[in-house]
């Protein structure tokens, strides 16, 4: 008989996530019966108790705002990649008790844009400069030869990007959201604001646009998405992360390959129905 295994999302507010229609997927395909994952609204001031409830049936945690940074003094030992952007999203519990730190968003980005062929570019435009903003400079410090130039609304929020453009080894250098319409003129576009921040931009796509990566999953297709697409751009999705994050999480927790169309064809079954 095969012990159970246990692992969830946490986060607030939790309820909107897609991570247990993905996750169940692959175990499904994967024949993995006696795994189980579920979600748990939990804040920062949760997290802690959480944790000392954990036994071990648990193998992992997925982690969604405002939980990434939060979690990093609970763990033992937290990957390169998580320590670069000061952000978990996934929690491996081993056997021996150790709980192990990653971020999984970072190569799931690359892991996307690799899929539609971006393997490198010249240059890069960000739109937006919050948490999700440092961990795209961090896949773009991967895929981007040259400078990164981050459209931001506020003195603060530029100070922040060029920050994490030393700590990445990025060139960022800065752009007033008020002239955000002139980011599209880079080979490669990732959008990492909230919903319908940049619709007003959807007029301000060019002829022939590069490619647009925007990170937004619901609602599908946003406004510049659809413009990007009716000019004839490659365009990578907020789905697309996260299944290429997700996937790399339950290749994490089970030691199993992730079957990666099957967790994408349930995302897109959820959102539709959604």
């Amino acid at each position: 008989m095969s012990t159970t295994r246990r692992a969830a999302v946490l986060g607030s507010p939790i309820a909107h996530s897609l991570s247990p229609v993905l996750h169940r997927a692959a175990y499904a395909e994967l024949g993995l019966d006696h795994w189980s994952y579920d979600r748990f609204e939990v804040d920062e001031a949760g997290l802690p108790r959480f944790f000392a409830e954990l036994d071990a049936s648990w193998a992992g945690l997925s982690l969604t705002m405002p939980l990434k940074r939060a979690v990093i003094p609970l763990l033992d030992e937290i990957s390169d990649t998580a320590a670069a952007v000061e952000a978990v999203n996934t929690v491996v519990l081993r056997e021996d008790g150790r709980r192990l730190g990653d971020n999984t968003d970072i190569p799931g980005m690359i892991a996307a844009l690799h899929e539609r062929g971006v393997e490198k570019v010249d240059s890069a435009s960000v739109l937006g400069a919050g948490a999700t903003a440092s961990s795209a400079l961090a896949a773009l410090s991967r895929l981007c030869a040259g400078p990164v130039t981050a459209y931001v609304r506020s003195s603060a929020r530029a100070d922040e990007m060029r920050q994490w453009g030393e700590r990445l080894g990025v060139d960022v250098r800065i752009g007033d959201w008020a002239e955000a319409g002139r980011a599209f003129d880079a080979p490669l576009v990732v959008a990492t604001t909230p919903a319908g921040t940049t619709d007003a931009l959807a007029g301000a796509v060019p002829d022939r646009p590069g490619t647009l990566f925007d990170v937004l999953y619901e609602p599908w297709p946003t406004a510049l998405a659809a413009a990007w697409s009716a000019h004839g751009g490659a365009v990578v999705g907020g789905l697309d992360l996260l299944v290429h994050q997700a996937a790399l999480q339950v290749e994490q927790m089970t030691g199993r390959a992730a079957p990666l169309a099957v967790m994408r064809a349930a995302g897109e079954r959820a959102l539709a129905a959604h």
